[in-house]
């Protein structure tokens, strides 16, 4: 027996069942969920440092360096990118994949500490750490201003009109 035989013999059927899976493919298609990026969470730390009344040039050499080299150490490190400025230094931490961010925490928590007896001792304040979400940059930045509102006011047109 041929197995193209009965699609021969019935052609209206064979076109109704063409149409069918026409019809059902073009549905599932449309109920498809598409996403231009997946919905990856990088496990990406974020350590600022103030320094206040530090220059840029004192800031790397005597912050943002011996805190590289601590960070450059962890296990599971995939980027490090830094920058220093006249008071301030912020290092952001990449991780891989299937590194934790729980893991990846701690680990930076521990080499902050290490890294304690090469800071300054007349820093104000400990390197802070936050946990960041690359994706989450904001897309437009806006400034308002006003010469007859005062700022109140200017705030509260962003809020409404605008953030909504």
């Amino acid at each position: 027996m041929n197995p193209s035989r009965p699609f021969i013999l019935r052609p209206v059927a064979t076109s109704l069942l063409m149409v069918a899976i026409l019809l059902a493919g073009a549905i599932a298609y449309r109920v498809l969920p598409i996403s231009a990026l997946p919905q990856v969470d990088y496990p990406t730390i974020q350590v600022v440092t103030l320094y206040p009344g530090a220059s840029p040039d004192v800031t790397t050499s005597s912050i943002t360096a011996p805190l590289e080299r601590q960070f450059g150490q962890m296990p599971g490190l995939k980027q490090m990118s830094s920058t220093s400025s006249g008071g301030a230094s912020v290092i952001t931490l990449q991780f891989d994949l299937d590194l934790s961010l729980d893991v990846a925490e701690q680990e930076v928590q521990a080499a902050i500490n290490a890294s304690g007896s090469f800071l300054p001792a007349d820093l104000p304040t400990p390197p802070i750490y936050n946990k960041v979400n690359p994706a989450d940059t904001p897309i437009i930045t806006l400034a308002l201003t006003s010469s007859t509102l005062p700022l109140p006011k200017i705030e509260d047109v962003a809020d409404t009109r605008l953030a909504t």
